[in-house]
Formats: C-alpha cells, sequence, structure tokens
C-alpha cells in the first residue's frame, strides 16, 4: 500500500514539474527575439537645379586711393611746418616752409650776373668781346635761372592732391636731407587721398573674361560687419602672374565719411555670373560634431543614407551643394535628430 502512494505522489510530483516548465520556457524563448524597428517618420525635400548667382570673395587690404611724400629737393633747413598728423589739406594748400637764405642769396646772383651780360653784350657789339664770351656768360645766366626757380619751388611746400596728413618726419629747425623715415619714404610729410580707397585683389585667371572696368564689387570691413560698401573695379591689370596664375584687379572703395582707413582688413565679393547648380534646404544641412564636415540624410528604399556634402553658397533659404548628392535624389528635412546611417524611415506628406 505504501509502495502505491510513493508512485502515485512520484508521478504527480514529474507531471508538476513539467507542466511548469514547458510555458516557462516559451516565454523566455518569446522574450530573447528582437522586435523590428519601427521607421521614423521624416518629411523630405528633392535635390533641384537651379541657376544660382557664382560670386567669390577675396580677401585683401585697403589702401589710400592716392599717397605721397611731400618732398624738397634739395637739402634745406625748415623754416616752419603748418600741419599737423590727422589735418586735412586741401591741393595747394601750403603746408611748410623753407629757408630762403639759399634763395635769396642765388636771386642776388642772378640779378649780377643778368647786369653783368646787359653789359657784356654792349661791349660786344662796340667788338671788345668775342661771341664765345657772351655764349658763355648766357649759359651762366641761364643756370642760375633754372637754380632760383628751383629754390623757389622748394621754399614752399603744397599738398599735391586733397587729403589727410598721415606722417610728419620733421620739425621747424631741421636740416631736411634726402634720408628715408620711418615709412621707408624721403619727405618732411606725408599726405594720403582716403575719402576714397582702393583695394588691390589677385583673382584666378580663369575669371579674367569676366572682370571688366567698371563692373560692381561689394565690400566689407570685419570692423564694420553690418556695413557694405559698393566698389568699383577701376583697373584690370593686363598680365597674368606666371608663379600664381592670377591677376591684379583695382577695386575704387568710396568712403567719404572715411570710416574705413588704409590697412583695414576687407573682403570683396565679386559676382562672376550665373550657373546651374544643386541646392536643398538649409534645415537639411547637420554638422558633425568635432569636425566641420557637413552631412544629410539622403532617403532611398525607405532607409537613410549619411552622405558628407561640400557646400557652396546660401541662396535665400536653401544651399547650394558643390558635392555630394545628385539632382532628383530626396533629403530628409525633419526628424534630423532621431536618424542615423541605416535607419529605416517612412516619409510622410507635407
Amino acid at each position: 500500500m505504501k509502495r502505491n502512494i510513493f508512485c502515485v505522489a512520484l508521478a504527480a510530483l514529474a507531471a508538476l514539474t513539467l507542466t511548469s516548465c514547458g510555458p516557462k520556457t516559451k516565454a523566455g524563448a518569446a522574450a530573447t527575439q528582437p522586435q523590428a524597428e519601427k521607421a521614423t517618420l521624416v518629411k523630405v525635400a528633392a535635390v533641384e537645379s537651379e541657376e544660382v548667382a557664382e560670386t567669390i570673395e577675396f580677401t585683401t587690404t585697403l589702401l589710400p586711393f592716392k599717397k605721397s611724400f611731400i618732398t624738397p629737393q634739395m637739402s634745406l633747413r625748415i623754416d616752419a611746418i603748418n600741419v599737423n598728423v590727422g589735418d586735412h589739406v586741401r591741393q595747394g594748400q601750403l603746408v611748410a616752409k623753407l629757408d630762403k637764405n639759399q634763395y635769396n642769396q642765388s636771386s642776388v646772383q642772378l640779378k649780377n650776373a643778368e647786369q653783368n651780360l646787359q653789359r657784356m653784350k654792349s661791349v660786344y657789339e662796340a667788338g671788345g668781346v668775342s661771341k664765345s664770351q657772351i655764349d658763355e656768360l648766357e649759359t651762366s645766366v641761364s643756370v642760375l635761372r633754372e637754380t632760383v626757380a628751383n629754390l623757389e619751388r622748394n621754399i614752399d611746400l603744397r599738398a599735391p592732391f586733397d587729403g589727410v596728413i598721415t606722417g610728419r618726419y620733421n620739425e621747424p629747425g631741421d636740416l631736411f636731407t634726402m634720408a628715408g623715415n620711418a615709412d621707408g619714404g624721403v619727405g618732411v610729410l606725408q599726405v594720403m587721398q582716403i575719402n576714397k580707397l582702393k583695394a588691390v585683389v589677385a583673382i584666378s585667371e580663369q575669371y579674367y573674361p569676366q572682370v571688366y572696368k567698371g563692373m560692381k564689387v561689394m565690400v566689407t570691413a570685419d570692423v564694420y560687419p553690418d556695413k557694405e560698401f559698393e566698389g568699383t573695379v577701376n583697373i584690370v591689370y593686363p598680365s597674368i602672374n606666371a608663379s600664381t596664375h592670377t591677376f591684379n584687379v583695382e577695386v575704387m572703395v568710396p568712403n567719404g565719411k572715411e570710416i574705413l582707413r588704409p590697412g583695414m582688413f576687407a573682403r570683396t565679393e565679386f559676382n562672376m555670373g550665373n550657373r546651374q547648380s544643386l541646392v536643398v534646404p538649409d534645415v537639411a544641412i547637420q554638422k558633425q560634431m568635432g569636425v566641420n564636415d557637413r552631412y544629410v540624410y539622403v532617403i532611398k528604399d525607405g532607409v537613410a543614407e549619411r552622405r558628407v556634402v561640400t557646400l557652396g553658397r546660401q541662396v535665400g533659404d536653401k544651399v547650394e551643394i558643390l558635392s555630394g548628392v545628385s539632382e532628383g535624389e530626396s533629403v530628409a528635412i525633419t526628424s534630423l535628430s532621431k536618424i542615423k546611417n541605416g535607419s529605416s524611415v517612412e516619409i510622410v506628406a507635407e
């Protein structure tokens, strides 16, 4: 009897064990099965071809439109300087006076030589001197006249054009010499025309046919980020630099209020005409953290593909794409933070 009870209990225990293990094994298997990735909903925009203005930016340094050292042609002592650095001057304005002693002495010598020549001409007519002696006297008088005229031009130093004094290298009482000054020139004063400036830009030879005199150029200076100045091509240099394959262009920049200054860093933007380019909405452009790469997500067959792109210029709310995508492809413009390369996506209508 006991044996039968034991056998029944053992059979019941075995049945209970099989019953509890069966469902547990099935549940564990179901839990380890991967769930299918849920597609991210995105909106897309087509890569389109549009006509885009081809603008090229070149950096340069602003220069005075004119620059001159006010210099006498000989060494003379300085009597007076009438202007200081920063003063505006007009063309022909007297800016400095030099010592007149040498001029006065030469003027007296000239007057005596002229009087002597007149006397000797009377003697020549009476046969008292030869023609060659008269010729020598006339030559001496001519040389003295030129000396006096030259001294007269150098006694009064005048501004060669309207401008502003940017250098003063001597003081009254100094003996002017032809030694160079701190600004690399020779002169008592330096004057610059700054109510208009110029920018000399080196441009790649491929653009030579598109650049012409009178062409408008947009100029900006970093110190005035919100201001634009419309410059004009003043000179297109006729030769190409064989080493750099560039040619120089001089741009005249109006500066009536004189807020720009020679030596400022500037950017010049040339419009070289229109071209067909690929564009995408600027919201599609992503930047990779830590580097300067830009990329978009191209959507094809329900999958997002990360593409590194090369950007051109901003055109309204679109960006020119120079490489990385093809016309007609679709790029994601929403849910960009939720997708990555290879993500499943589902396109939704606008």
